[in-house]
């Protein structure tokens, strides 16, 4: 019989916290949902929660034993407020700490590489996930999805770089097995679809199942930097027109059985993901 568990999700109505919220309750696990709004969500407990609030922290983790961490949005230093929560986490009797974090940042790398690297040190029961670029970028409100509904194109300057695209929905399911499973993964793991594909693929994927036409536009990582910088914080915009560079040169062109390895199916494909969610 399996152990129910009380988990704290951080950014809980988030892409993958309300898929990683769902997939707990599902399995009968007690889940504190948390946002800065205190959404509810139907079958958890929702709290009030901001990074950026340390007086929004104690109710969050008060009686709960694992913690799904996704960073604050939009910084470009989450250890600042990080860190010092994972102190009081662990003082506070949390023994499993999840952390999202990026395929492109590595342990000490920038941003959330700082937190990925103390992580280890801080918790015995442990896991970083390392997610390659989610499918649903395409989806909702993200510049892309607006890119493509207003324009028929798909800016990045990733050239013909190859990424290894990954549903959240897998995510969440990596995320629910190294929150809950007896053994703790404590490792860094590498999150991907099935293959790698280029953003002149992902746009030809998307005009064909949608019957819409679709491009890929290359812009320049100057011409990105840019763009990019007009919504969000100069450095920022730097360090998202910098991954698209290296996309470009080939660091994102990789896959990895993680996925199938921790849930026991193997990710799903682009085009099911297509033929689901984008209309």
């Amino acid at each position: 019989m399996t152990t129910a568990h009380s988990v704290l999700v951080t950014g809980a109505t988030g892409t993958t916290g309300r898929r990683v919220t769902a997939a707990l309750l599902a399995e009968g696990h007690r889940v504190r949902a948390t946002s800065r709004t205190a959404t509810p969500v139907e079958g958890a407990q929702a709290v009030r929660f901001d990074w950026h609030e340390p007086a929004t922290w104690g109710a969050a983790m008060d009686g709960v034993d694992r913690a799904y961490l996704v960073p604050p949005v939009g910084s470009s230093e989450p250890a600042a407020v990080m860190l010092p929560f994972l102190h009081r986490a662990r003082a506070a009797g949390i023994r499993r700490v999840v952390l999202l974090g990026s395929s492109a940042i590595p342990a000490g790398g920038p941003a959330v590489g700082r937190v990925h690297q103390a992580l280890p040190g801080l918790f015995e029961e442990w896991a970083v996930l390392r997610p390659s670029w989610f499918m649903q970028n395409v989806t909702g409100d993200t510049p892309h999805a607006r890119s493509i509904r207003e324009d028929g194109a798909i800016l990045t300057a990733a050239g013909q770089g190859r990424v290894g695209f990954i549903d959240a929905e897998d995510i969440a399911a990596v995320a629910a097995r190294a929150l809950t499973d007896r053994q703790a993964a404590n490792a860094d793991l590498i999150l991907t679809g099935p293959q790698t594909l280029s953003y002149d693929e992902v746009a030809a994927t998307i005009a064909e199942v949608t019957g819409r036409p679709v491009v890929h536009r290359h812009l320049t990582f100057e011409q990105l930097r840019d763009r990019w910088a007009a919504e969000i914080p100069p450095q920022f915009a730097t360090m998202l027109a910098e991954m698209d560079r290296a996309i470009a040169g080939g660091a994102e062109d990789r896959t990895s059985d993680a996925v199938e390895r921790l849930t026991g199916r193997p990710p799903g494909t682009f085009r099911a993901f297509v033929e689901r969610e984008v209309r």
